[in-house]
């Protein structure tokens, strides 16, 4: 494994934790807070630098097979619910930022497969 695998290894575990923080915190306390979006944010970005790095040592493209469809599927579901966290408090919404939790748990759930499938895949 290359210095490049491992430190693109070690950027998307710390967005499965960075993201895992965010998400369970928020469902656990039953109320979106700052700090759980900026966690979002922090999983989103690191998400997205250890796929970029690993697109470009794969040979610069996505791959078109179930890991590939579904990490940008969860990227682009990352980055929704990002924004839309940010929205949410921006706006202040009391009864979305009471429920909000319920999206970020299916995000990150199907944020998991592709976690999961290049884990296993790189093994």
């Amino acid at each position: 494994m290359t210095s490049e695998m491992i430190f693109s290894a070690v950027l998307i575990s710390l967005a499965l934790l960075f993201y895992s923080i965010g998400v369970w915190s928020e469902r656990i306390g039953g109320r979106l807070k700052v700090w759980h979006v900026v966690f979002f944010w922090l999983g989103l970005i690191f998400d997205a630098t250890g796929t970029v790095i690993m697109m470009r040592i794969a040979g610069g493209g996505l791959t078109f097979d179930i890991h590939g469809i579904s990490g940008v599927l969860a990227i682009l579901l990352m980055l929704i619910n990002a924004v839309w966290s940010t929205t949410v408090l921006a706006l202040k919404d009391e009864k979305a930022i009471a429920n909000f939790h319920k999206f970020s748990i299916v995000v990150w759930t199907i944020w998991l497969f592709p976690y999961f499938t290049g884990f296993t895949a790189s093994m």
